[in-house]
C-alpha cells in the first residue's frame, strides 16, 4: 500500500482527506483516522507533507503485513472521525507485537 492509496481508502470512505497515525498502547498497535483532515483551513500539514505521512504510515502498515486488517476496519467502521474522536482500529500483529517499537 502505498501513502496515496491510503488516502484514496480514508477519502472514498468518509469523503474528507483525514490524517492518519499508527499508536502503541502498553503491548497493542493501533491504526487511527483521526479527526483533522487535509482540506481544513487550520491542518496542521502542508499538502506535501500531508501525503509524506501517509507515506511513511503505509510503509509500516505493508511491513506488519497488516493491509487487509486496516481496510477492513475502514470499510467497516461504522463512525466517522469527530472532534477529539479518532476511529481506532487495533491491529494484530501475532507475536511480533513486542519486536515493533512506535
Amino acid at each position: 500500500m502505498t501513502g496515496k492509496e491510503l488516502r484514496e481508502l480514508i477519502f472514498n470512505k468518509w469523503g474528507c482527506s483525514y490524517d492518519a497515525q499508527v499508536l502503541r498502547i502498553k503491548d497493542k498497535i493501533y491504526f487511527q483516522v483521526m479527526w483533522k483532515y487535509l482540506e481544513q483551513a487550520s491542518f496542521h500539514f502542508t499538502e506535501t507533507e500531508y501525503f509524506d505521512h501517509l507515506e511513511e504510515v503505509a510503509n509500516y502498515l505493508t511491513t506488519w503485513g497488516v493491509i487487509e486488517q486496516v481496510e477492513t476496519g475502514i470499510l467497516e467502521a461504522k463512525n466517522r472521525p469527530r472532534l477529539g474522536k479518532a476511529v481506532s482500529i487495533s491491529l494484530d500483529l501475532g507475536d511480533r507485537t513486542s519486536e515493533w517499537i512506535i
